[in-house]
């Protein structure tokens, strides 16, 4: 009886309380870059600056929206936020397997192994939902491409509200034609999320 409830523990996946979190995100066969990531956790909002200073995603996870602010365009692509969503967390059918504590970052986390769809990844997560660290384990065809996302400062305390809204001046821009979106919901060339973030299934 202990074994099955055991694996069947999920822990919380998203922020309880307010936090930015820097990464170092490295990936097979890609140079290693550095990834900012915010929470307005209240208000269930995700703040995601992308590599290279292309701009910004902000997903709102109560109401399932989400756009992109492209600072040098100074544009707003609105989209769907199921495929960031999808590909920023487990799925409701994922396996998890507590292994142990860790510390990232100056900060306390759990290793959980999460596996789906026949692929697996090791995330460490703090008791309030903070993801620290994201390694792809799976290394078959259709899987993720091996990466690790790992937390190099995290700051606990309330976000700045404006940082999530939309930003005025900014010209709407419609989403483009299927044939133009990438396999993660997002623009073919747009360099998000980064490999760190990929989960099993996805």
């Amino acid at each position: 009886m202990a074994g099955p409830a055991a694996a069947q523990e999920r822990p919380t996946l998203t922020p309880a309380r307010d936090v930015a979190v820097t990464y170092r995100v490295t990936a097979e066969g890609q140079p290693p870059g550095e990834m900012r990531m915010a929470w307005l956790a209240q208000r269930r909002l995700m703040r995601m600056d992308m590599p290279g200073g292309q701009g910004w995603i902000v997903l709102d996870m109560g109401s399932g929206t989400a756009f992109m602010a492209m600072a040098a365009q100074r544009m707003i692509l609105d989209m769907p936020a199921t495929p960031i969503a999808a590909r920023m967390a487990p799925s409701a059918a994922a396996r998890f397997t507590r292994e142990g504590p860790a510390r990232i970052a100056n900060t306390e986390c759990v290793n959980w192994r999460v596996e789906e769809q026949g692929q697996a990844a090791r995330i460490c997560l703090t008791a309030d939902g903070v993801m620290l660290r994201s390694e792809t384990l799976s290394r078959n065809a259709t899987g993720p491409v091996p990466g690790l996302l790992e937390a190099t400062q995290v700051s606990f305390g309330p976000q700045e509200a404006s940082r999530f809204q939309r930003p005025s001046g900014y010209q709407n821009l419609q989403l483009p034609p299927p044939a133009e979106i990438g396999a993660g919901g997002m623009p073919r060339g747009t360099a998000i999320p980064p490999p760190g973030l990929n989960m099993p299934g996805r």
